[in-house]
C-alpha cells in the first residue's frame, strides 16, 4: 500500500510515517518509479507504535515491540526488553507525578496564603437575595475545581443549582474564631455531603448542573472535592466578586469575610428561585429536590 493509504488506515500523518521510516521502525520497499510501497504488516507496526506512545513511551522505546512483530512473534509483552521498557516508563511517570504533585501543593499553599490576605474586613451590607428572582446573573468568569471556566452569566440551558456556603474545614485545621457562635454558619461539609449523596436524584428532579461556591481558595476547595469525592465542581471566589456584584449577604468570622448560606436556582441564565435563609444545611438537599420536583410538574 502507498503511504497515504497507510496514514489513513492507521489514523496518523504522512510526516509521522516518514519519521518512523527514518528511525528504521517501519521501512517500505522502494519501487522502480521511486514510490514507497508498504507491506500489510505495516498497519500493525504503526498501530503498535501509536498505542505505546499514548502510554508514555518514546518512539525509540517502541523498538523491541515493533521488532517482535516484524519477526513474527506475538509474545511482545513477555520478552525481557519489553518488560524493562515497561518498568522504566512506569518509573519515569511516577517521578513526573511526584514533581507535579509537589508543584500543585506548593501552588495551593500560595493560593491559601493569598486568599487569607484578601478575604478580610467587616461584613458587607447585603440586600435580600430573594430580590434577585427574575434577574439575570452578571457575566463573571471563574475557574472551577475541575479546571473548566465557568461564566455565571452563561451557565447554559436548563436549571443550574449554585449553593453558596461560608467555608469548609480541613481535618486537623481549626475553624476561624467566631464561626461557631454564628447560627447556621457551620454545616457546610455536611451540606456538601448530602448534595453529593443526592446528586443523581437532584439531576433527575430537574437540575441540569450543580455548583458550589465559597470565598475559599482553589486549594481548599480542591482538597474538599478529592476528600469527599464530590461529583460536582466547586467555584472559588476569594475576592467575594459575586457578593460585590449582587450585594449578597456576608458575615465576619475572625479575620475573614464569608458568604451567608444560600442557594440560587438559575434557569436559562435567569434567577428563578433563591433559598435563603437555610437554617438546616444537612436537610437542604431534600428541600431542594422537593422544590425541583414540584416545579417540574407545574411546568409540564
Amino acid at each position: 500500500m502507498r503511504v497515504g493509504e497507510l496514514a489513513r488506515r492507521t489514523g496518523t500523518t504522512v510526516r509521522a510515517l516518514r519519521y518512523y521510516e527514518s528511525a528504521g521502525l517501519v521501512v517500505p520497499r522502494r519501487l522502480g518509479n521511486g514510490y514507497r510501497e508498504y507491506d500489510p504488516i505495516a498497519v500493525r507496526l504503526v498501530t503498535q507504535i501509536r498505542e505505546l506512545m499514548s502510554l508514555g513511551l518514546s518512539v525509540e522505546e517502541t523498538r523491541p515491540f515493533v521488532e517482535s512483530i516484524a519477526d513474527g512473534s506475538d509474545d511482545t509483552d513477555v520478552c525481557a526488553a519489553a518488560l524493562a521498557t515497561y518498568r522504566n516508563t512506569v518509573t519515569v511517570l511516577q517521578e513526573r507525578i511526584g514533581r507535579l504533585t509537589a508543584q500543585r501543593d506548593a501552588l495551593d499553599a500560595r493560593l491559601d496564603a493569598a486568599a487569607s490576605q484578601v478575604v478580610t474586613g467587616a461584613p458587607a451590607t447585603g440586600a435580600d437575595p430573594r430580590d434577585l428572582v427574575g434577574n439575570p446573573l452578571p457575566s463573571l468568569g471563574f475557574y472551577a475545581t475541575d479546571g473548566r471556566p465557568v461564566d455565571l452569566g452563561a451557565l447554559g440551558s436548563g436549571r443550574s443549582v449554585i449553593f453558596v456556603y461560608p467555608l469548609t474545614g480541613r481535618p486537623g485545621v481549626d475553624l476561624p474564631n467566631g464561626l461557631l457562635e454564628i447560627h447556621g454558619a457551620r454545616g457546610s461539609t455536611e451540606q456538601a455531603t448530602w448534595l453529593r449523596d443526592h446528586h443523581a436524584e437532584i439531576l433527575t428532579a430537574g437540575a441540569a448542573r450543580v455548583y458550589g461556591l465559597s470565598a475559599q481558595s482553589t486549594g481548599y476547595q480542591r482538597e474538599l472535592v478529592h476528600r469527599l469525592r464530590l461529583p460536582y465542581p466547586l467555584i472559588p471566589d476569594p475576592r467575594l466578586t459575586l457578593a460585590a456584584a449582587l450585594r449578597l449577604p456576608t458575615f465576619a468570622a475572625g479575620d475573614m469575610t464569608l458568604y451567608e448560606r444560600l442557594t440560587l436556582i438559575v434557569t436559562d441564565d435567569v434567577v428563578e428561585h433563591v433559598f435563603h435563609p437555610i437554617p438546616d444545611p444537612a436537610s437542604h438537599a431534600l428541600d431542594l429536590m422537593r422544590w425541583l420536583t414540584k416545579r417540574r410538574r407545574t411546568t409540564r
